[in-house]
């Protein structure tokens, strides 16, 4: 199966995958472990989930390498992700001001913001060893992805 197939059908798997599953850290593992397997050239894969009492992105289920414990809020990709709500696709993350290098050999990332009923609940987090590695279609696809993951949370 080709990458852009493959990359299309990722949140029906995810959805067929967390069928009647509610439990939230079996849910993001797998979705983790999903992504890490089906996409190429990922070398970690997974979320940070935000903390009201602490107001910070703490660690939650990944694929990968070990990784940074807790991120602040407009700290990083990933800070800046969840502050803004915006997905970030950064092509070479060592030009990105403020980058958190959780793992000195990434060299691309992708962050997707998670929102349940307009509530911010974390982050996607997808970093890959090759520069440039995600595209307007990959965005799309993952925003997809996490749009079916969230519905599969409880909050």
């Amino acid at each position: 199966m080709s990458e852009k197939h493959q990359t299309a059908l990722i949140a029906q798997q995810v959805d067929a995958l967390l069928y009647h599953e509610t439990h939230n850290v079996s849910n993001l593992a797998n979705a983790a472990a999903l992504l890490k397997d089906s996409l190429p050239n990922i070398s970690w894969a997974g979320f940070y989930l935000y903390d009201q009492e602490q107001n910070d992105l703490y660690l939650g289920p990944f694929a990968g390498k070990v990784a940074c414990m807790h991120i602040a809020l407009g700290k990083g990709v990933c800070g800046t992700a969840f502050s803004t709500q915006q997905t970030q696709i950064v092509p070479d993350v060592h030009q990105f001001a403020g980058h958190i290098a959780c793992d000195s050999a990434t060299n691309s990332e992708m962050v997707v913001p998670l929102i349940k009923k307009g509530q911010p609940i974390g982050v996607l987090d997808l970093d890959s060893l090759e520069f440039d590695r995600f595209s307007s279609k990959d965005q799309n696809d993952l925003e997809e992805f996490a749009h079916a993951l969230v519905a599969h949370l409880t909050i």
